[in-house]
């Protein structure tokens, strides 16, 4: 596996997580979270959007200097380009003069 296959597995990964978790924050109500029991795994529901928001911003930092990173094709293989530009491989036809016109007649 290539280090660019690597993040954009990465890129993916955080993507969906990240989705994931801005539907599991609940502004005023429950919101999806309430329908699994989340806010139950922790001591109070302060704690739980607490911690919901560290790993959402994360998440987000993640998905950000990912997508930088892979825009900017940092990761692509190239092959090394030489200092000065090649040789045509094939060099052009000679250019011959117009044939003069005949006299009319």
């Amino acid at each position: 596996m290539t280090p660019e296959t690597v993040v954009q597995v990465l890129w993916t990964v955080s993507a969906v997580g990240l989705i994931i978790l801005v539907l599991l924050h609940s502004p005023k109500g429950d919101g999806l979270g309430g329908l699994s029991g989340q806010a139950q795994l922790f001591t109070s529901t302060k704690s739980a959007e607490q911690t919901l928001n560290r790993v959402t911003w994360i998440l987000t930092i993640l998905f950000i200097g990912l997508t930088i990173v892979l825009s900017a094709k940092w990761l692509t293989v190239t092959p090394d380009f030489p200092t000065a530009l090649p040789s045509p491989a094939v060099s052009p036809a000679p250019v011959t003069p117009p044939s003069p016109a005949l006299p009319p007649g």
